[in-house]
């Protein structure tokens, strides 16, 4: 009976691609399912002061989970809206509806993998598309299976928004 050594996935700083999906939020892919053998996906949101952040939304198939490198985030979980500070950890499981941005008038950055990894790269392209006029708000919409980005309406999210 044959086995093999699994590898390890290493992603340089300098060669990461790095997204903008908005003009005070970037991306950075670090390694999405298929380099890690579908064991997660992870990428970095560095969110500045005033970032939209994330909708409410959520996913089926895997778990999202947040890491606060610096700064401080809001996060919706459930009905919940927690803030975050560095070294903070939040674990969102599937079908639990959630979003983050920017605590007011701070930035964020934030590690974010997903466990089991889901093939997102292309959707976070797709983003940048949209904050550049290439694509439309209605091909998210087209892509919410296909990513298992599922958008709903969340009265505590908007209501944290609104604080500033």
């Amino acid at each position: 009976m044959a086995t093999t050594t699994p590898s390890a996935v290493l992603v340089r700083a300098a060669q990461a691609e790095t997204l903008a999906d908005g003009p005070t939020s970037l991306i950075t892919l670090l390694a999405d399912s298929e380099a890690t053998d579908g064991a997660l996906t992870a990428n970095r949101a560095t969110l500045q002061a005033g970032s939209p952040g994330t909708p409410a939304h959520f996913h089926t198939r895997a778990s999202e989970l947040l890491f606060v490198l610096g700064g401080e985030l809001r996060a919706l979980a459930g009905d919940q809206v927690h803030t975050l500070t560095p070294g903070d950890f939040l674990l969102l499981p599937p079908r639990l509806p959630h979003a983050f941005a920017p605590a007011p008038g701070r930035d964020a950055d934030v590690l974010v993998l997903f466990t089991p990894g889901l093939a997102r790269f292309d959707y976070y392209r797709l983003l940048e598309r949209v904050a550049r006029g290439e694509a439309t708000v209605q091909d998210i919409r087209d892509s919410s299976e296909r990513y298992d980005n599922h958008y709903v309406d969340s009265p505590a999210w908007r209501e944290a928004l609104q604080e500033r």
